[in-house]
C-alpha cells in the first residue's frame, strides 16, 4: 500500500516511510530545542505549554513544508488558508521568539529532507545557546529599580544627582522628570490652642523618577545614604523589581 522506498522520494507524493522518518526526526530535534531552552533559561515563567509548543511546531512545519512539495500552487493555497488564522500571542522576552523560529527552522529543514543542515543547524544552535548560558550575558536576575525623589529647583541639581548615581550604579536612565510646586505654610502657636496659619509661600520643586541598577561593589544602603546629602531632599523612594525586556 505504501512506497517503502526512502531513496526513491518523489517530491509530488513522497512515500510513507519518508514522511514518517521527517516528522520523527523533526521530534527528536525540536524535543533538543526545548530540553536546552529548560536547561539555559531561568527566568520562572517557564510554563509547559510552551515547551510543548516548541516541540510540536517543529512537527507541524515539517508537515507543512512534505504537502506543499514542488508545488507552487498547493504553496499558495497554504499561505491563503494560514492567512485566516490569527494569531494574537504577545511575546515579551525576545529570547522565546528565537527558540521558536529554531524550532520552525529545524522542522522546515526536515521537510525539505535537509536532514544534515537541520542536524547541524540545532548542534550548534543548542551548543550557543549553552555557552551563552554560562556568559555575563545570561544575568537576567538583575533588578531594576526605580528611584524616585523631590528637591528644591537648581540650575545644577540634576547633575549633582548624576553625579552621585554613577558612584553606585552601572547604569541609570532619567524616565521621569516633573516640575512640583509645594506649599509651605508658616503656622504661629498661640498658647495651648490650635496652629494658626499666618500665610502660606510657594516654592517650585523637581521631581526625578530613574531607573537604575546597582554596581555589584555597592549597597542600596550606601545609595540611600549619599543621595541623602542633597539639600533639601523629600520623599526618597527606591524600589526593586524584575523588570521584562522592552524592544
Amino acid at each position: 500500500m505504501f512506497d517503502i522506498g526512502l531513496t526513491n522520494f518523489n517530491p509530488q507524493s513522497p512515500s510513507f516511510f519518508v514522511m514518517l522518518i521527517t516528522a520523527l526526526f523533526s521530534f527528536f530535534l525540536s524535543s533538543l530545542i526545548a530540553v536546552t531552552y529548560k536547561l539555559t533559561t531561568k527566568s520562572i515563567y517557564r510554563k509547559n505549554h510552551f515547551l510543548q509548543s516548541l516541540i510540536l511546531i517543529g512537527i507541524v512545519a515539517a508537515t507543512i513544508l512534505q504537502a506543499i512539495g514542488e508545488s507552487v500552487a498547493i504553496g499558495l493555497g497554504i499561505i491563503g488558508a494560514l492567512s485566516i488564522i490569527r494569531f494574537r500571542t504577545s511575546f515579551i522576552d525576545p529570547r522565546n521568539i528565537t527558540f521558536i523560529f529554531a524550532s520552525l527552522g529545524s522542522g522546515v529543514a526536515c521537510g525539505v529532507m535537509g536532514y544534515g543542515i537541520a542536524l547541524t543547524g540545532t548542534m550548534v544552535f543548542c551548543l550557543g545557546a549553552n555557552i551563552l548560558r554560562f556568559s555575563p550575558m545570561s544575568n537576567n536576575h538583575e533588578l531594576i529599580g526605580e528611584l524616585k525623589l523631590r528637591v528644591p529647583m537648581g540650575e545644577e541639581i540634576q547633575d549633582i544627582i548624576e553625579q552621585k548615581l554613577k558612584k553606585h550604579c552601572r547604569h541609570f536612565d532619567l524616565e521621569r522628570l516633573r516640575s512640583v510646586i509645594s506649599k509651605k505654610s508658616n503656622e504661629l502657636q498661640e498658647g495651648d490652642k490650635t496652629p494658626i496659619i499666618a500665610n502660606s509661600d510657594k516654592e517650585k520643586i523637581l521631581e526625578f523618577v530613574y531607573l537604575i541598577s546597582l554596581k555589584d561593589s555597592t549597597t542600596l544602603t550606601a545609595l540611600e545614604g549619599n543621595l541623602s546629602n542633597i539639600d533639601g531632599l523629600e520623599n526618597l523612594r527606591l524600589e526593586f523589581q524584575n523588570r521584562t525586556t522592552k524592544l
